[in-house]
């Protein structure tokens, strides 16, 4: 559907380079070229290291910003981090001059103050997002110089002002939910038997070492009872490799042939691996508890527990409260316990009541609301 009012906008997002930061900013411009009808270009200003083909493959122009994080706590990187932060700022106020605006989105993390703080320098109306449940200092910061401040969760709401907050829930990509297979033709996809379960292992878009170990120390007792599928990160997967050598060498060759390893989940990839998973094991940022609610898919959640604010423990609480998911602390983490829980959500009525409550929590339109938002800042509505 083309906008309404046939106007010329100019956008700018930012964001910080992870999937959790990069991937809902994927979904809000695939929803605004949607409408725009070739009236809206988007820009991006930031870090894409390790996404580039997701930006080139949308013909985005990046306007490069160094990233330096903020920190709520003492530590050197905060001093060492702040020769960066300035300049920064002069990248920043620099590329916003060039590109010009009309309106800028950000979506929080390392390197988006700056271009925030460029904006409101250049009177650009601002709107952020905030994934998680309790805000990260970036946002908190931003939300100063913000007129429109979109959140994930229900909890978030009170830590903005109200006359600016809205929830939208966490935009998805576009392309995550297009073309969708069957579960068994998810399944032989990834070469797996249709008729037995099938547990899919996510630590988010970097990996989990302590989740990738643990799952490895456990296939002895997983295998027998499910097949597995195991997306390791790219960082990782060379030591897992030798690891899962040793591993696999005491399993039978049935056996073994019921895991599957990679290092990188592609959208095409995601979507098919979570039409195929019976059950989900991964960590709890927002991007992955909204892909998971937006597939109904049960889920044990096993929160980092050094996340900044302690914010994927809320994200799973949360999330885990409408009967969605189970989470299992990282102290916690037993294989005896795991297999418990696995198969108490493996039983057919515990699925389907998971899965139910899960669709229920999911926001589809999650980044319709927020472009929607964004095109009325410049006085377009759709």
């Amino acid at each position: 559907m083309p906008i309404l009012v046939q106007k010329h906008v100019r956008v700018l997002l930012t964001a910080g380079g992870t999937g959790g930061h990069i991937y809902p900013v994927l979904g809000v411009h695939d929803y605004l070229k949607r409408v725009g009808d070739g009236e809206i270009d988007i820009s991006f200003a930031g870090q894409i290291k390790g996404f580039e083909a997701d930006f080139e493959d949308r013909y985005i122009k990046v306007y490069p910003i160094l990233p330096s994080k903020m920190r709520r706590y003492l530590d050197v990187g905060n001093i060492i981090d702040v020769p960066t932060f300035i300049i920064s700022i002069f990248q920043a106020l620099v590329w916003l001059y060039v590109a010009m605006p009309d309106v800028v989105f950000s979506k929080g993390g390392p390197g988006t103050v700056p271009v925030v703080f460029a904006a409101w320098f250049y009177r650009i109306p601002v709107l952020i997002h905030e994934s998680d449940a309790v805000p990260g200092v970036t946002n908190v910061i931003s939300a100063r110089f913000a007129r429109r401040i979109g959140v994930s969760f229900q909890s978030a709401l009170s830590a903005f002002s109200s006359s600016k907050v809205f929830i939208s829930g966490n935009p998805l990509r576009s392309n995550l939910m297009e073309d969708l297979v069957d579960q068994v033709s998810a399944k032989h996809y990834f070469g797996f038997r249709p008729e037995e379960p099938l547990l899919l292992i996510l630590g988010g878009s970097q990996g989990s070492l302590r989740i990738n170990t643990f799952i490895l120390d456990s296939l002895g007792e997983l295998l027998p009872r499910a097949q597995v599928l195991h997306q390791v990160g790219r960082a990782h997967v060379a030591s897992i490799q030798e690891v899962l050598q040793i591993t696999l060498r005491s399993l039978s060759e049935e056996v073994r042939g019921k895991y599957l390893l990679k290092d990188y989940l592609s959208s095409k990839d995601m979507k098919i691996a979570l039409n195929a998973a019976d059950v989900v094991i991964a960590r709890s940022g927002a991007g992955t508890i909204f892909e998971l609610a937006a597939f109904g898919k049960p889920a044990i959640l096993i929160p980092l527990k050094e996340s900044a604010n302690d914010h994927q423990r809320a994200n799973a609480y949360e999330y885990a409260a409408t009967g969605a998911a189970l989470i299992l602390e990282e102290e916690n983490l037993k294989v005896h316990i795991l297999l418990s829980e696995v198969e108490k959500m493996l039983h057919k009525q515990t699925a389907i009541s998971m899965a139910a409550v899960a669709e229920g929590f999911a926001k589809p339109k999650a980044a319709e609301i927020v472009g929607k938002e964004i095109l009325k800042l410049v006085g377009v509505s759709v």
